[in-house]
């Protein structure tokens, strides 16, 4: 959905997504057919458009609980949560390892912190708006409270925000 709150208009094709997500189409077909149960998006008739308020209470009041973060050893990866822009600018690490997502081409070596799914490193680093917004929403699974509040703060600008507005 993430994905989907970058676009300006009706949900792109499957293929597409699936292509950028680094996902198999039928992974995104299910991922928007459950979208659709939950009202995260508007349902085929209207283009299956995303309800960006849905999705925002959800990201800042139940994320955590869906998807808890699972931490780990250190590792090589792809910084995230606190570690990544946009919380960078405001938030120092204080000498400890940053979270990353684990990735063998990574080039930051912090404590593991399991993605949504395996292949979000790949995705992100692809996409720059997409990678900021998932390092959002890993703030708010496993942030302090200022972390979890600056990261509440800017999904609900971003979602909020006209698509075609750069941040």
């Amino acid at each position: 959905m993430l994905k989907l709150s970058l676009e300006n208009s009706e949900r792109p094709p499957y293929l597409r997504l699936a292509n950028e997500l680094h996902l198999y189409p039928s992974e995104v077909y299910a991922s928007v057919k459950r979208a659709r149960a939950s009202h995260l998006v508007q349902g085929p008739e209207l283009g299956d458009r995303l309800n960006r308020s849905s999705l925002l209470e959800f990201l800042i009041h139940g994320v955590r609980y869906a998807f808890p973060a699972e931490t780990g050893a250190p590792t090589r990866g792809v910084p995230t949560s606190y570690a990544a822009l946009p919380l960078s600018k405001t938030i120092s690490d204080a000498g400890e390892l940053p979270p990353v997502w684990p990735y063998a081409d990574g080039k930051v070596r912090g404590y593991s912190f399991a993605p949504l799914h395996k292949n979000v490193p790949e995705a992100a680093l692809e996409d720059e708006r997409l990678y900021e917004l998932l390092a959002l929403v890993d703030a708010l699974r496993n942030g302090r409270a200022r972390e979890r509040n600056l990261a509440s703060q800017e999904l609900t600008r971003r979602l909020e925000m006209p698509t075609n507005a750069k941040s």
